[in-house]
């Protein structure tokens, strides 16, 4: 597992992230001004919406901008085997029935994907029920993931 490439492609999704949203702010933005959005009445609201919008997204960059700082400024720490995990680890957990997870465990922007070519790796936090299960746990134990039916029991098999 090549992590700085990985941690590279995480960096490169948020900047692509935060790129689309300022442009679809500005746009919203520029249709909530419009002349021809100007309501002709009380009950004509497409530019106090478009102004919604805009906000919406503004404030949307500003998390992704906030999260782009933070993961610019992230040292990548090493692990052995023996080594708890913590942040900034990339961990391989395998279920008994073959199915694999790769995830990396990032301060902030869970639930984003990102793709090595090969494999799909997900940004988890430690706060996350997942990052949580994870946290403190080293290579050879399990976690279980998911709720219900759906709960599988993980083997850590890879941490780096």
């Amino acid at each position: 597992m090549n992590k700085p490439f990985i941690f590279k492609l995480i960096i490169e999704q948020l900047e692509t992230d935060l790129a689309l949203l300022h442009n679809a702010a500005k746009t919203a933005h520029e249709a909530s001004i419009h002349e021809e959005n100007i309501p002709d009445n009380k009950y004509d609201t497409l530019s106090l919406e478009a102004s919604y919008v805009a906000q919406g997204q503004a404030n949307r960059a500003q998390e992704i901008k906030e999260a782009l700082d933070t993961y610019k400024l992230l040292e990548l720490q090493t692990f052995q085997d023996d080594t708890p995990i913590r942040l900034t680890a990339l961990v391989s957990m395998e279920a008994e029935d073959g199915a694999t997870r790769l995830v990396f465990i990032g301060p902030l922007e869970g639930g984003m994907k990102v793709s090595d070519g090969n494999r799909e790796i997900i940004v988890i936090t430690p706060g996350s029920p997942i990052g949580s299960a994870l946290i403190g746990r080293t290579i050879g134990e399990t976690v279980e993931i998911g709720s219900g039916a759906s709960r599988k029991e993980f083997e850590i098999i890879e941490v780096c």
